[in-house]
């Protein structure tokens, strides 16, 4: 009967009534959720009745994550953002109208899904995310967090935090200067690639203890590769929702771009697509489908086989400058993160062949580090540490080579600067 399924209705469900004081017909709920009923069953829609969601930043991806999560059954949701809808934002925005210009997204969201979903109870909070700050935004035991700021130590705040209390997130990596829809995927931070703010994400949590454990949605489109721009060292402005990879100034993000220090360009579409798959995947996560993600690049044995040979390498070098062996200061993702990020997937810095590539010390008398290990095809390895010591490397390969080679550990030493 309508009585007996009101009164099995969720709590949030009821305390959305009592809050916002609008009346709603259980039976319609159930018929406007019949569709997600038929695929993910009745247990699994109760349990996205029941859950609680937190959805920070309500720009172009988390209005469309939020959106979605909404419509898919989720009972309660808190969306949290400090910004006010723009009319330059519209063409991004899942929910905001002209109406809506200057008003604080979370609260234009807020009545929007008043209309779509009055039985949800959203907790709107016009408030910015800060470290000081995540432990109050994020209470309540929310079931997932999805993560969708732009601002870099924002965005590391969270995730820290949520990594430190088991709490589960889907983390947003950059939309910007990117179009193809064929290559959003989804995958553990460590995975990622051709993404800049991945990249800066990935060892800036690295830092912090964090190497592995969470979910991200990325594009592995290939970004236009940036040439340095001179007299030009200031640092990005960056706007909440422009999904920045919080990289130098000294590199233009895209041909005739008309200001370095102009936010990367977000092409409509593709934050929309952020936003859906991880809704999509948060969704399925809470209601118990399962969901495990294509693993993107399956390389673990060439990254062990690198290692090895590496390790193999530093002890030979040590043996012959009468120094004990000592364990290399890079693991398996080190050399994964050298491979497919400093050098492009592999290509040899030399050549750019990618047959039978391996890794070794750049410069003998330098440490060995990320910035100090190059990728080579094994023939080139074997001539380039048999190279006598202090040689001048401009002499062997050429200024050119050399320049190419060093040009990449500047710029991931920009990177790691940041």
């Amino acid at each position: 009967s309508l009585a007996e399924a009101t009164a099995a209705a969720p709590p949030h469900a009821k305390k959305a009534q009592e809050d916002e004081k609008i009346e709603f017909d259980e039976e319609l709920v159930l018929e406007q959720l019949a569709r997600n009923i038929a695929f993910l069953g009745e247990e699994g829609v109760q349990k996205l009745r029941n859950s609680f969601v937190v959805v920070v930043g309500a720009g172009g991806i988390g209005s469309w994550a939020a959106s979605m999560l909404i419509k898919s059954g989720v009972g309660k949701i808190r969306i949290i953002d400090f910004d006010q809808v723009s009319l330059s934002g519209l063409n991004q925005h899942a929910t905001a109208s002209r109406s809506d210009v200057g008003t604080p997204k979370a609260i234009a969201m807020k009545k929007a899904f008043r209309t779509i979903a009055p039985w949800a109870y959203v907790d709107a909070r016009v408030e910015r995310l800060q470290e000081d700050s995540a432990a109050s935004l994020l209470s309540g035991n929310p079931d997932y967090v999805v993560d969708c700021i732009g601002n870099l130590s924002s965005k590391l705040d969270l995730l820290k935090y949520c990594y430190d209390n088991k709490i589960p997130v889907i983390s947003s990596m950059s939309a910007g200067a990117k179009a193809d829809p064929s290559r959003v995927q989804i995958s553990d931070i460590s995975e990622t690639f051709e993404d800049p703010l991945a990249r800066v994400v990935r060892r800036r949590l690295k830092k912090l203890g964090v190497d592995t454990g969470i979910d991200v949605v990325f594009s592995s489109e290939k970004p236009y590769q940036a040439k340095p721009q001179t007299g030009n060292t200031t640092q990005h402005s960056h706007q909440d929702h422009h999904d920045d990879d919080d990289e130098k100034d000294s590199y233009s993000p895209l041909p005739n771009f008309p200001s370095a220090s102009t936010p990367l360009p977000v092409f409509g579409p593709l934050p929309a697509m952020f936003g859906m798959s991880m809704a999509t995947f948060t969704t399925c996560k809470i209601a118990g489908w399962a969901m495990d993600p294509l693993p993107v690049k399956n390389r673990t044995e060439l990254y062990q086989r690198l290692h090895r040979d590496l390790r193999i390498q530093e002890e030979e070098l040590a043996t012959k400058q009468g120094k004990s062996a000592t364990d290399v200061p890079l693991d398996r993702r080190d050399v994964g993160y050298i491979v497919e990020e400093i050098f492009r997937g592999g290509k040899s810095g030399l050549s750019q062949s990618m047959d039978r590539i391996t890794v070794c010390r750049w410069k003998r008398e330098k440490p060995l580090n990320l910035t100090n290990v190059v990728v080579l095809t094994q023939k080139e390895m074997e001539r380039h540490v048999a190279l006598p010591a202090g040689v001048d490397l401009e002499e062997v390969y050429g200024k050119e080579a050399v320049a190419y080679i060093e040009g990449l550990f500047r710029e991931e030493e920009l990177i790691c600067q940041l």
